[in-house]
């Protein structure tokens, strides 16, 4: 069973995870994302970072963070909530766990008074792509670093005020 906690993005899991997305960027796409990422902006009330535990082992993260129409690009609301850091090591894929995690940003986004989920990712990650247009994102205009790269795909989901339940998942959640 998958266990969800809010974690801070300074905790030494998440520190892990995101060398292990890093690393997937970079055999993907030659490179590191370069989107500037504070650990402030994933704490509570404007943000939250997410890590998914299985037998106690860190399986799955992402977190999300306040985004608003003053952050620029012209696609970007007052409301939004940029999901970020997604990801799920090799030898734990196709289990769900990126589905929960992501259905748990959205929750705790939605009861933060965030009205819409944004993301950006890549062609070089279809796998990506089908588990958001498959969870209900559609596509927007290219926003943020990449929204000039010619395989950037960003897409938005409008968040209800009760948000996605998952009974198969334990959360945690940390203060």
């Amino acid at each position: 069973m998958l266990e969800l906690r809010t974690v801070p993005y300074d905790h030494p899991d998440v520190g892990r995870l995101v060398r292990g997305v890093q690393a997937e960027y970079v055999q993907r796409y030659g490179g590191e994302d370069a989107t500037p990422v504070e650990p402030g902006e994933f704490a509570r009330p404007r943000g939250a970072f997410v890590v998914g535990y299985v037998d106690g082992r860190p399986v799955a993260c992402g977190g999300w963070r306040a985004r608003d129409a003053l952050h620029g690009d012209g696609v970007l609301r007052d409301g939004d909530a940029e999901i970020k850091r997604m990801f799920v090591p090799a030898g734990h894929r196709g289990r769900g766990f990126a589905r929960a995690v992501l259905a748990e940003l959205e929750r705790i986004a939605a009861a933060a008074g965030r009205r819409r989920t944004v993301l950006e990712t890549g062609t070089r990650q279809p796998e990506a792509i089908t588990l958001y247009t498959s969870a209900g994102y559609t596509p927007v205009e290219p926003f943020g670093v990449y929204r000039d790269a010619p395989g950037c795909r960003c897409f938005a989901k409008h968040l209800s005020s009760t948000g996605p339940r998952l009974p198969h998942v334990f959360r945690n959640t940390l203060p």
